[in-house]
């Protein structure tokens, strides 16, 4: 890699780097030899990045949560109703290689953070967003506020199931079904 990478630039990479290691060998495959040599780095220059290992978890999870996030913000403006409730949902899915290893890391980690004081802020920013992006589809098609708390959790609940058997099904598989009850799932709210 060129010695004038700016500093966002390398963080970007080794994070990246990271969350293939997380991805394909899990958490325990995590360590700055692995990462350095997954990024094509010299294990001193992710020390200089990331100066614990601490650091590399956290700004991982924060590449997947702002991948996710920079998908959803990306949705055309013109996108209402049931329309609006679909695209969301379907950049929550991990659908294609890239939600996959995000999903992937997410698990990973989510799991660490459940023991780690230091990575439990960053899960917790997580999951808030993902019970915004509920409430974001929820409001798009009508669902009472009165009712929105509880069937936030509900749709909650139901991407997070559909997400854990889609990652766990070969890549090329035909993942139709979970979108198709995704979308039966939010008509069936309508006017709730």
């Amino acid at each position: 890699m060129a010695r004038s990478m700016d500093v966002d630039e390398r963080r970007r990479t080794v994070s990246e780097a990271a969350c293939r290691v997380l991805a394909r060998d899990g958490l325990g495959a995590l360590s700055v030899r692995n990462v350095a040599a997954e990024a094509g780095l010299a294990p001193s220059t992710v020390r200089y990045t990331f100066p614990t290992q601490a650091s590399v978890r956290e700004h991982a999870l924060n590449l997947v949560f702002d991948g996710t996030a920079a998908r959803i913000d990306a949705l055309p403006d013109h996108l209402t109703g049931r329309a609006l409730a679909h695209a969301v949902l379907v950049e929550l899915l991990p659908l294609d290689d890239e939600r996959r290893i995000e999903l992937d890391v997410y698990l990973a980690l989510g799991t660490a953070a459940l023991t780690d004081p230091e990575l439990r802020p960053f899960h917790d920013r997580v999951v808030a967003e993902m019970q915004d992006w509920c409430g974001q589809v929820l409001g798009a098609v009508g669902v009472s506020p009165d009712d929105m708390a509880y069937e936030a959790c509900r749709l909650h609940a139901l991407i997070d199931g559909l997400a854990m058997q889609v990652v766990r099904l070969p890549p090329d598989a035909d993942t139709s079904w979970a979108i198709d009850l995704l979308d039966r799932h939010v008509a069936a709210l309508v006017g709730h």
